[in-house]
């Protein structure tokens, strides 16, 4: 089976790359904000895990809290791309479409494939939802769709007659037509229901009568697809599983590894966790998900604001915990007088961003990579302090436990750069062992000086980390704060000198980091050739699988992707000089661009792309092609 769709092996279209991978296939459902696209996602992805398949998701919602019904802004869209091959992107066009009214078909159709399938609710398609969506005829009905195969058939109708039984209203009733669309998707792709079963039952409780209307639904769905005699493109499909090495496996989001990290880097340090946050998109979902796990010694608080929410975190560091605070872009801009105040008092502080769309409110539920500026420079002052990237969901993980290493070991604030992608998306994850990541050494300082005063800034001179004293230790009572201290006694010194001394020691600081993190690898090629494509954060997958796919057809081009964004690691001036031209894929306007070309002299061509939407593997395999002409 060369895909797993019929129509898949159509490779007319001018963007190949994914139809070329075998036995793998993508869907997207998308309906209105209040039709359950995003739960019908996650519970498909679910029973897609247990498959067996290697899978990555992509949630596409609006911002709106409850956009008006049927409009065009308030589509919900969730794409899944699995298979039994490596899948590292949640794929460039769907094969499958969804669509549970016309809003969601005019918004998706674009993206869809050449000869895929669209599985739309005619039921939904009425004359009124029609003129919401700018429709002039029904598009199930004008022969506008004649380049797609298409099954429509009244999903609404039959969810109704599904769960007559139970009494509900005709709102409620439909509802439930998620679950019967749920239930035909697990027909279509060979998945298991009791997965769902049991999270109906978990979710509804006692509530039994919402339960086993749902419940019902789903199975309408499934059974539908079992027994209507229907021809043309509905048939059922298996995906083998995928090929992947034994160990005990679950799926997670970006927001769940990195909440999963954070926690084990505190245990690896034998630290208290305490994390200081404020609700705001798309970061709230690591409140939520360390919220739920407090056995573990951590300690969550929801701060009036996010000025509050991270000088409660610089306030837990001083007091002998692993303070960590987190937000999106407006927040991060609201919590930089407090960065400088940890960078000044040189406490270890963990600040996750997880990125967003625009300056502003700008695109809260979309994804960017626009605040590498803001990471790497963004403060007042000369206040330097490391930054590291996640490439992908699972990646969160390690990146949280190096964010927490560097924080303790060098006693500084790290920024942990994440976007909207990254935190929603979910794939799945090998669970490491603990055990396997090496301790991290804290060491609090206890001995009281002969002469009987205390420098908190006396240094480790290998680190140039200062020591950390928890207040309370009996013969240490010491002073810490913004104002700029002498590096001798660490009482208040406005002296020129010592400014410049101790603005000096905290950059020496930061810029010796270098010496402490990995050399940089090449991920796929050469080290050395034509072309290198070096990305950061959630471009990983689009990259990878672009320079995988022009390596195949003989292109001389690399793959480089940087996760300690600052300082850079010691060795990358180095092997991007060995490579004639140097090409930086970005969701942003060119910011390691810049960040390359200022730090390696080098012609770092930015490849830049800012609409909310993740990278397309052909997008950059365009790009590839081009520059090597």
């Amino acid at each position: 089976m060369a895909t797993a769709l019929d129509a898949a092996s159509d490779l007319s279209d001018p963007s190949p790359t994914p139809a070329e991978m075998p036995d793998h296939v993508v869907v997207r459902f998308a309906g209105d904000s209040g039709d359950g696209m995003q739960l019908t996602g996650g519970q498909f992805t679910i029973s897609t895990a247990l498959a067996g398949n290697d899978l990555a998701t992509f949630p596409d919602f609006p911002a709106e809290i409850r956009a008006p019904q049927g409009t065009l802004f308030g589509v919900s869209a969730f794409q899944i791309h699995f298979g039994s091959s490596r899948i590292d992107t949640a794929g460039d066009q769907p094969d499958v479409l969804v669509a549970m009214n016309p809003a969601a078909l005019k918004v998706n159709l674009p993206d869809l494939r050449t000869g895929g399938l669209v599985i739309a609710d005619a039921g939904a398609f009425g004359e009124r939802n029609l003129v919401k969506a700018g429709y002039g005829t029904n598009p199930l009905e004008d022969g506008s769709l004649a380049k797609y195969q298409l099954l429509a058939f009244d999903i609404s109708r039959m969810t109704l007659e599904a769960v007559k039984e139970f009494g509900l209203g005709n709102k409620d009733a439909l509802r439930c037509k998620n679950m019967w669309t749920l239930g035909l998707a697990l027909w279509m792709f060979g998945r298991p229901r009791k997965p769902v079963l049991d999270w109906l039952e978990r979710k509804f409780g006692p509530n039994r009568l919402l339960r086993d209307a749902n419940i019902a639904a789903l199975n309408a769905g499934h059974a539908y697809g079992e027994t209507a005699e229907l021809a043309g493109p509905l048939k059922q499909f298996r995906l083998d599983p995928a090929q992947v090495e034994p160990g005990f496996y679950r799926t997670v989001t970006g927001a769940e590894a990195l909440s999963l990290g954070l926690v084990a880097g505190a245990k690896l340090a034998g630290l208290p966790l305490f994390f200081g946050g404020y609700p705001i998109t798309p970061a709230s979902a690591l409140l939520h998900a360390l919220a739920r796990l407090k056995e573990y010694d951590v300690t969550t608080f929801q701060a009036e604001d996010e000025i509050a929410a991270i000088c409660a975190a610089i306030g837990a560091s001083y007091a002998g915990h692993l303070g960590v605070t987190s937000s999106s872009g407006p927040g991060i801009a609201l919590k930089t007088e407090a960065m400088g105040l940890a960078v000044m008092t040189e406490l270890p502080l963990v600040i996750v961003n997880s990125q967003r769309g625009g300056p502003s409110t700008g695109l809260p539920t979309k994804t960017e990579q626009s605040d590498l500026y803001q990471a790497v420079y963004g403060r007042n002052g000369d206040t330097p302090l490391p930054v590291i990237a996640a490439r992908s969901p699972t990646d969160c993980f390690e990146v949280a436990i190096e964010a927490c290493r560097l924080a303790l070991r060098f006693m500084t604030p790290v920024i942990l750069l994440t976007d909207g992608y990254i935190a929603n998306a979910a794939e799945p994850w090998k669970v490491p062992r603990v055990e396997d990541f090496p301790p991290i050494p804290v060491k609090f300082h206890t001995e009281v000086p002969a002469e009987g005063h205390i420098n908190p800034y006396a240094r480790d001179p290998e680190t140039l980390g200062r020591i950390w004293i928890r207040p309370g230790t009996p013969g240490l009572t010491h002073r810490i704060g913004g104002i700029e201290k002498s590096h001798a006694t660490g009482n208040i010194d406005y002296s020129p000198a010592n400014h410049q001394k101790m603005t000096d020691t905290r950059k020496a600081k930061v810029d010796g980091i270098a010496r402490f993190i990995p050399p940089q690898e090449v991920e796929l090629g050469a080290p050395g050739g034509a072309l290198v494509v070096v990305g950061w954060g959630s471009t990983y997958g689009p990259i990878r699988q672009a320079v995988a796919h022009c390596r195949a057809r003989g292109l001389d081009v690399s793959h480089v992707h940087v996760r300690h964004i600052w300082p850079l690691p010691a060795n990358l001036g180095e092997l991007l000089a060995s490579y004639d031209r140097v090409l930086v894929p970005e969701m942003n306007t060119g910011q390691l661009k810049t960040l390359l070309r200022d730090q390696y002299l080098v012609d770092a061509r930015p490849l830049s792309k800012v609409s909310g939407q993740p990278f397309r593997i052909a997008e950059i395999v365009a790009a590839i092609e081009e520059v090597l002409k």
